[in-house]
């Protein structure tokens, strides 16, 4: 983590309040929906109102201050968080401890990475729609213009994106802070009206909401689940602030402000016997507030809108680096920020898929029904891999940790199981598009994996060649040639062709490989090794962490070597592309995933670009892959 975010870092107050826009978005608009999805279209008897009250406290404290916050943020990747760094974790410790069968891990963790993007999607969709509502509370004349003022709202994020999110502290820290204060104030003047709904703390009711319900109490907690469905983005970013400034802004703003703003919703509902829920948040501010709320409420969404985008980003990065996605086009919109990305075909593709979404529900109150299948299922994964790493883990007691870890998984289960009637309702939305990019990443892992041994295995062997260059030596010109190549031991298919067409080689040769490890960031001190195998070859190979964007040129001219000079106008750099012929009788892959790979090879993001390699010192040669 040594100079990461260094200009943030400077002032815990400051980071604190970044933390507050950026990681806090998505659960501090649950307020506008989750009580309102609990209660439904009835009204709710007292016992009900508390049981469910003392659901959400005892939820909230279980797994997002016990779990998360307690447990779960204590185990980093270097101070990376996340699913796919928690992924990256648990195969570094499975190597180290020479376990053998990686495919577990690697399918959990984009199984994870595939459902929260499909939670990207429905999160703005639900919170936007929930607060732009609020106008209706104003007037029912409002009602025909939620959903265009929805989509005009969503429609101005995303064409910011680009711009990048390097001030998302300044600007939306500040606002979150209000609206978290806002939803305390407006929470405490409702209790105060009728104190007795702080009986609700006492679990006594939430066992009892359950025990009385039956089987029906699956659904209740499907709806209760609502309140802490971004409780996975305090993990994902904890790699932008450090684990601290998160826990306090938890702690001490946070969850005291949503705790408060649900018992006040709770105690309007009870004070007021026969009373339709309806959009229950809003009917706590008084007639002049209403106005001021509504805006409020719907700059908070927009930025629980940017936390999901700004996840999504990073996500994708990372996908990109640990080989579990295409090359696709990742921007830096910081100069003195390493974390803050941006990436066109996420951002387009996130669009896409909300738009869709609120044209196909209209309502928050319909998305709701639909909303948390893709976060249980995640939640349930991180837990999985939290008790493989401590399991792994030789200085932890193994039967301590399954003592603690177990209850949670349990915990989990029951929220997966109690969201599972939620697929018929609109949750299978979600489930598909999870689906839909777990199959993309799978595919490209393994065709990739596939067509690495192929090549391999009809390569010439590194050795065998620099040894043949001493019986019969090629005619040499002047220069360095850097030859891109996926292993250390093979001949590069670019260094042949040139051979065989040109009949020379380069002075000096080097055979670059450029791998990515399971750290976020690697040190500067293992940044490359080089060695020399003789006749003017050499073997090279770079090292960068999943969270960095590889840029070879700057590591080149930079790197101390006596043997080899990288002089920018000096070297040339060859790469090889080659296309994929499909042999339908190579029983290695099923016939559609070698198409679907071929299709994401096609247009991945060249590497001439993905290196930042300078074009005009790029030659590529091409050829054909049986595949």
């Amino acid at each position: 983590m040594d100079g990461l975010n260094h200009s943030l870092k400077k002032s815990q107050p400051m980071l604190a309040l970044a933390a507050l826009g950026v990681v806090f978005g998505d659960i501090g608009t649950s307020p506008l929906y989750a009580l309102r999805a609990c209660f439904g279209a009835g009204i709710p008897s007292v016992p009900t109102v508390l049981g469910t009250l003392s659901l959400i406290f005892w939820t909230l404290i279980l797994v997002v201050s016990v779990k998360y916050v307690s447990i779960v943020m204590r185990i980093d990747n270097k101070g990376e968080g996340g699913i796919l760094a928690l992924t990256a974790l648990a195969l570094k410790l499975q190597k180290r401890s020479g376990v053998l069968g990686t495919t577990w891990v690697v399918v959990l963790g984009i199984l994870g990475a595939a459902l929260l993007y499909s939670n990207g999607i429905i999160t703005p969709a639900i919170s936007v729609l929930a607060a732009v509502e609020g106008l209706g509370e104003i007037t029912s004349k409002f009602n025909t213009f939620v959903l265009p003022i929805s989509l005009v709202v969503l429609f101005g994020l995303f064409l910011i994106q680009s711009r990048g999110s390097g001030k998302v502290g300044a600007y939306f820290g500040p606002i979150l802070l209000v609206w978290f204060l806002t939803l305390g104030v407006l929470g405490i003047a409702s209790i105060a009206n009728h104190p007795a709904i702080l009986w609700a703390l006492n679990p006594y009711y939430a066992v009892r909401a359950l025990l009385d319900n039956g089987l029906q109490s699956l659904i209740i907690l499907g709806a209760v689940f609502l309140c802490m469905t971004g409780a996975e983005v305090l993990y994902a970013d904890m790699g932008h602030f450090g684990r601290k400034p998160i826990v306090r802004a938890w702690y001490y703003l946070v969850f005291p402000c949503l705790i408060l703003n649900y018992f006040g919703q709770g105690a309007l509902v009870i004070a007021n016997p026969g009373i339709e829920v309806g959009n229950i948040f809003f009917r706590l501010a008084p007639s002049w507030f209403l106005v001021p709320l509504v805006v409020l409420a719907t700059a908070s969404t927009v930025i629980a809108s940017q936390a999901v985008f700004t996840g999504a980003f990073s996500l994708a990065r990372q996908a990109v680096q640990l080989g579990f996605f295409p090359r696709i086009d990742i921007r830096h919109t910081s100069e003195d920020t390493v974390g803050q990305v941006y990436v066109p075909f996420m951002n387009w593709l996130l669009l896409i898929g909300i738009v869709s979404l609120i044209f196909l529900f209209q309502e928050s109150g319909k998305l709701a029904a639909a909303y948390g299948i893709a976060v249980a299922l995640t939640m349930l994964i991180t837990s999985i891999l939290m008790i493989y790493i401590f399991l792994v883990r030789k200085r932890l007691n193994r039967v301590l940790v399954l003592l603690i870890a177990i209850p949670f998984v349990l915990l989990d289960l029951a929220f997966l199981f109690a969201n599972l009637p939620k697929i018929g309702s609109g949750g299978w939305i979600v489930l598909v598009i999870g689906a839909g990019v777990f199959i993309f990443m799978h595919t490209w892992i393994r065709g990739r994996t596939e067509m690495g041994r192929m090549i391999v295995a009809g390569s010439l062997s590194l050795d065998t060649f620099v040894r043949s260059l001493g019986v019969d030596p090629a005619r040499r010109v002047d220069g360095v040639a850097v030859f891109l190549s996926d292993s250390s031991k093979a001949v590069p298919r670019a260094l042949l062709h040139n051979l065989k067409h040109n009949k020379v080689l380069h002075e000096k040769i080097v055979i670059l490989t450029v791998s990515t490890e399971d750290v976020p960031r690697v040190l500067a001190k293992d940044r490359y090794t080089f060695e020399s195998l003789g006749h003017g070859i050499y073997s090279m190979s770079i090292h960068f962490g999943f969270k960095e964007s590889p840029n070879v040129p700057a590591v080149l001219i930079l790197a101390d070597i006596e043997e080899v000079t990288f002089h920018p106008m000096k070297t040339t750099y060859f790469l090889g592309r080659d296309s994929i012929v499909i042999e339908p009788h190579r029983k290695n892959l099923p016939v559609w995933m070698k198409h679907l790979f071929a299709f994401l090879s096609h247009n991945a993001l060249n590497a001439t670009k993905y290196f930042s390699l300078p074009p005009n010192r790029v030659v590529e040669l091409g050829g054909q892959n049986e595949f």
